[in-house]
């Protein structure tokens, strides 16, 4: 059996449950801003070669929580991985980001793409995460993930990352039908890479779209979140007798945050263009929101960090179902002392939001 979890403030606030103060966890929260994870990157190699490594994911997943008091632990990963095992060669270059040796730059390359035997080519993953679950013990929950099919879908068509999507947006134009057939691919490959993490010991999942938010809105509706809501509607949502909770972000999102709110997800990631104010309304109250505190504000005196807190906190409002976090993820050149002041400041002034 499972231990019992000790900390269950991340998981009550996604359920919109009342809890005593607003939980808090970053993406990226395992990461290069922290010198014993670029100690334990060095040691393995190569960033594939960490990931790959069930024993070191596990190592650098728990790394944060040895500094911080945050409130869920996200497994070490990529959202690449899947295409990798899809057989694109994955590899990373140095300044440069992910790559693919065989990117999807035609229909024959669509047709001839398989869904892949996730329990075979992704086991790293999911012994990662049964490894990081019993090292846990029960202390906070574990946060599983995956890239949306349409943000993955980019990468694989483009072959590395851009800010243009040029071959993506132009397939998507010139041949609908075929991107259709890829997203249905990848879609199915998700479903079955989450409700394995699930299956492993994730006790929340999120579905990372980073990019949906270049689209304009028919068309994000076609590609982008018709596709997480097919996700939504195969995943396990319980697991040891508990609900899991689906958190959906769309960075971008803006006034799509209600259509997003319609799919059943229980929770809405919220990048910092938004007011969560705003967000809450738009969503009128359906589903958690998460967020968002400008990334860049991590760069700023303690003081600044604070003031962030309490002025997202306020945003927010008064009741149950706020989970703090960033609005995108924290990058490298943070101090680590300025997370200690985020966790802090949200634990100590988000109370008074909670009062029955």
């Amino acid at each position: 059996m499972p231990a019992k979890l000790k900390n269950d403030v991340l998981l009550r606030a996604l359920l919109r449950q009342p809890a005593p103060y607003t939980p808090v966890w970053i993406m990226r929260q395992a990461g290069r801003y922290l010198p014993e994870y670029r100690e334990v990157r060095e040691r393995a190699g190569d960033f594939m070669s960490l990931c790959r490594n069930p024993e070191l994911a596990c190592e650098v997943t728990l790394q944060p929580l040895r500094r911080f008091e945050l409130d869920a632990a996200i497994l070490f990963s990529d959202i690449l991985t899947l295409p990798d095992a899809m057989g694109l060669g994955l590899y990373f270059v140095s300044g440069e980001g992910p790559r693919f040796e065989r990117p999807v730059s035609r229909a024959s390359d669509i047709r001839t793409l398989r869904v892949p035997d996730v329990d075979k080519k992704l086991r790293y993953v999911f012994d990662a995460a049964a490894l990081v679950r019993r090292e846990l013990d029960g202390k906070v929950p574990l946060i599983g993930f995956a890239g949306s099919p349409w943000t993955v879908a980019t990468y694989m068509i483009e072959g590395a990352s851009t800010r243009e999507f040029r071959k993506a947006r132009g397939f998507m134009a010139e041949d609908p039908a075929s991107v259709d057939k890829l997203l249905a691919v990848v879609t199915t490959a998700t479903t079955e890479y989450l409700n394995a993490q699930i299956e492993s010991g994730a006790q929340a999942v999120m579905i990372f779209d980073t990019w949906g938010g270049v689209l304009e809105r028919e068309q994000y509706l076609r590609f982008s979140l018709a596709n997480m809501q097919r996700i939504l509607d195969g995943l396990t949502r319980t697991a040891d007798g508990a609900t899991v909770p689906v958190i959906l972000f769309t960075k971008g999102a803006g006034p799509l945050l209600e259509d997003m709110a319609r799919t059943g997800c229980d929770a809405l990631g919220v990048d910092w263009m938004t007011d969560l104010g705003d967000a809450r309304r738009l969503t009128g109250d359906r589903v958690a929101l998460q967020g968002n505190l400008d990334p860049a504000t991590m760069l700023q005196s303690p003081s600044v960090i604070e003031e962030g807190v309490a002025r997202v906190l306020a945003s927010y409002g008064d009741g149950p179902g706020h989970v703090f976090n960033l609005g995108h993820g924290i990058t490298p050149d943070v101090d680590p002392d300025n997370v200690r002041v985020l966790v802090d400041a949200v634990h100590r002034l988000s109370p008074p939001f909670h009062a029955p």
